[in-house]
């Protein structure tokens, strides 16, 4: 499987996932190896292919939650709501905490699966490893259009 682990791979997943009208099967597989992080290994190699069989049945619903469940088994599904002919879901990682304290994922989308794996999706962004330093970088050459300027001090 693939693994596209970057930024801008998922925004592009995002995008793919707002404009689908509904879950396929190809759709589904696309996400599903564009996602998982690594090559399962022998514990994970069965769950993943629990997953290929769901979305092969068409279980997208259960697909995504068995997704969620491999890749990011410290977040859980925290509200699921169906309001104005929208599906809206909510991931978390303390679910236990009040509403107003936790910070969750939300998404929303037409079809149930599309909107849980929206939700999935802006969870991998969120806990994606950063490229970055603690520390900042600072360039060793001076900007070239960068020229002092003096002030007097008028105190």
């Amino acid at each position: 499987m693939l693994a596209f682990s970057k930024h801008r791979d998922l925004r592009e997943f995002e995008d793919r996932l707002r404009d689908a009208p509904e879950a396929t099967a190809e759709l589904m597989s696309e996400i599903l190896a564009g996602t998982l992080r690594r090559f399962p290994s022998a514990g994970r190699a069965g769950k993943a292919a629990r997953i290929e069989r769901l979305i092969q049945s068409g279980a997208w619903t259960d697909a995504v939650l068995a997704l969620i469940e491999l890749e990011l088994p410290l977040w859980q599904v925290r509200r699921i709501a169906y309001d104005e002919g929208e599906w809206h879901c909510a991931l978390s990682r303390d679910r236990e905490l009040p509403d107003w304290l936790d910070q969750s994922i939300e998404a929303h989308h037409a079809d149930l699966p599309l909107a849980i794996l929206s939700a999935f999706v802006d969870a991998r962004l969120i806990a994606a490893p950063s490229n970055r330093s603690s520390v900042p970088f600072v360039p060793r050459e001076p900007n070239p259009l960068y020229e002092p300027v003096m002030t007097d001090n008028f105190a």
